[in-house]
């Protein structure tokens, strides 16, 4: 009751502009710094339940979820009296690390943090709220999921801030790498997360495969954009070179430099560098992925060096990098980390006001400059195609080489939400094959599946080819492999039989994905949505078609036997035939999916020949 009461008094005089007393200010920031788990703490969007409502039974807490509530307070803030970043990525480090330790069990380090959109900043006097979760464990290294809101204790109101995937090693006596326990999720977003964590550690693995292909596709010569009214600025004259020394308050419980520390020291140093551009006082908009290289200690001197490498029209990318030394300069430098950071100048309206423009130092400065674009390019894509919400993504979208891993991601992410889903309901069984479908707010999806006398990767390998479609699914006339990506993608163009009178067939261009599964209980996946290439436009010939999610998981329940499931979120045109074979009306859909299992039967030994 007392530091409740002390908080209020606090924020009251910050709102009326009252010099707090010092007693007070240092009281406040040695006892009020934060407490995780808080008793009463709401979640983010929780509404305040009202007096003498029954509460609701709560599903049970995720073992490993760390709530961290923090009153922002002026110590934390910049001079506009908003919440640094740098702290605030101190904050969502810790209670990751906490979160990761708390399953593995032994202490944890930070191997990288993705990309990280801030959507608002936070005053001073508001309460920031971080909840921390292992989503997936993998062998030594496990995916923490990270929310962050703000809080108004004055007016109640709830705000979303950002969300981050953190990705963190176990580590043993001498650092040794600890083999961990499996994570069962139980909530269906629990299973949500769990299933896409291993596509998002897919693409980060490929991230530096993805830069590297667009810029060699990309001309070679710096093109210097062109802006009325403003000359353009030396990078050399962004550039910033700062040292600190690690001491004990800068180390985590087990005596390396806090992840979070440093993430703080490169974003203030990245803020210097905006700043000697724009002769402004930046904003930080996004970071793009931090990459742990290897740790440092206490007694270590960190060099923290940034510069602008590209400046857009509302926008600028400042590279920076972290190095550690010991006491000897002779000693060779140790690369700790390197990031890239967005920042936006906004007016007093809070719009990004226009940048001057930046001229590349010859050699590295253009290298950087030319990098800096390609980096934009795929923060456009992934934050198009990754980041949005299955609804807000149209049918087809572009396909090209810059954007193909996100897409890829897209199309199996999207398939894993939907077997993750929690409400679906048996519409039919008949002959041993089941349908389920599920109704949402503006989809019906459903799903057929059966077991199968075949193993399961043998079952993988004949429906992902989908030239041989035609061969049991009578609504399939062709399909054309029109490229080949990768050993796990491919893009077909596929023409179906109509399922009306109209004279004109249907055709799609499809993107076919595949994935093995990643660990014991993983289906095998083949998804599919619909893309769209310039190779293959929409033709008179043809009624251009379109998919939003379908494909194939496989689960093996024996050596021999499978469980084969198809999946599909039904668009417009094809909710005619959906429901009247949910209704009973026809059964097209047994007799394909038994067609399906002759097929699998008919070719196992075949398959088996060839391999």
């Amino acid at each position: 009751e007392a530091t409740l009461l002390l908080s209020r008094c606090f924020l009251k005089m910050v709102k009326e502009n009252i010099v707090v007393p010092e007693e007070i200010l240092r009281f406040c920031c040695d006892g009020l710094q934060g407490s995780t788990s808080p008793p009463h703490a709401r979640d983010p969007g929780e509404q305040e339940e009202a007096p003498g409502a029954m509460a609701s039974p709560s599903p049970p807490r995720n073992p490993t979820e760390v709530q961290m509530s923090q009153l922002v307070l002026p110590c934390h803030t910049n001079h506009r009296g908003e919440l640094s970043a740098g702290q605030l990525l101190k904050w969502i480090d810790t209670a990751a690390c906490l979160s990761a330790e708390r399953h593995a069990g032994c202490p944890c380090v930070t191997a990288s943090m993705d990309d990280i959109y801030f959507e608002h900043t936070i005053s001073v006097g508001q309460v920031v709220n971080i909840k921390a979760k292992v989503n997936r464990a993998f062998n030594s290294s496990m995916e923490v999921g990270i929310q962050v809101s703000y809080e108004d204790l004055c007016s109640g109101k709830h705000c979303s801030i950002c969300k981050a995937y953190a990705t963190f090693v176990a580590q043993g006596p001498s650092g040794s790498k600890v083999k961990l326990k499996p994570l069962t999720p139980q909530t269906e977003e629990e299973k949500i997360e769990h299933s896409i964590a291993a596509e998002r550690r897919r693409m980060r693995l490929v991230h530096k495969d993805t830069l590297k292909d667009l810029l060699t596709r990309s001309p070679r010569e710096t093109e210097l954009e062109t802006r009325d009214g403003s000359a353009a600025v030396p990078a050399e004259k962004t550039r910033v070179e700062s040292v600190e020394l690690v001491l004990p308050p800068h180390a985590n419980h087990q005596g390396n430099t806090f992840g979070g520390q440093i993430m703080a020291w490169m974003e203030n140093v990245a803020t210097i560098a905006a700043s000697r551009l724009c002769h402004a006082h930046p904003t930080l908009r996004a970071i793009e992925m931090f990459h742990f290289r290897g740790p440092s200690q206490v007694g270590d001197r960190l060099v923290l060096k940034a510069i602008v490498n590209n400046a857009f029209k509302n926008s600028m990318e400042v590279g920076v990098c972290a190095e550690a030394y010991g006491q000897e300069m002779s000693v060779s430098r140790r690369h700790i980390n390197s990031a890239f950071m967005t920042f936006v100048v906004l007016d007093q309206e809070g719009r990004p006001r226009t940048l001057p423009m930046v001229a590349p130092e010859p050699g590295e400065g253009e290298r950087r400059y030319r990098e800096a674009s390609a980096r934009k390019k795929i923060r456009l894509d992934r934050k198009y195609v990754v980041s949005c919400k299955q609804t807000e993504v149209p049918l087809s979208v572009p396909w090209d080489q810059s954007n193909k891993v996100y897409l890829s991601y897209n199309n199996v992410s999207a398939l894993k939400t939907l077997v993750a889903k929690a409400n679906w309901a048996l519409a039919r069984e008949k002959e041993k094959v089941r349908m389920y479908t599920l109704e949402e707010d503006k989809f019906l999806s459903f799903r057929i599946e059966m077991s199968v006398q075949i193993a399961a990767d043998q079952a993988f390998s004949l429906l992902s080819d989908l030239r041989r479609r035609h061969e049991w699914d009578s609504h399939y006339a062709s399909a054309e492999l029109v490229q080949q990506v990768d050993n796990d993608d491919m893009i077909y163009h596929v023409v179906s039989q109509t399922l009306s009178c109209e004279d004109k067939p249907q055709d799609f261009v499809i993107l076919a994905s595949r994935r093995k599964p990643c660990s014991n209980g993983d289906p095998y996946v083949v998804a599919f949505r619909s893309v769209t290439l310039p190779t293959h436009p929409a033709s008179a010939s043809f009624r251009r078609g379109e998919t939003i999610c379908s494909g194939f998981c496989i689960w093996p329940e024996s050596e021999e036997t499978s469980k084969v499931a198809y999946y599909n979120q039904a668009t417009p045109g094809y909710l005619n035939y959906v429901t009247t074979n949910v209704a009973g009306l026809s059964s097209n859909f047994c007799a394909t999916f038994k067609a399906c299992e002759k097929f699998l039967l008919k070719n196992k030994e075949d398959l088996i020949v060839r391999l």
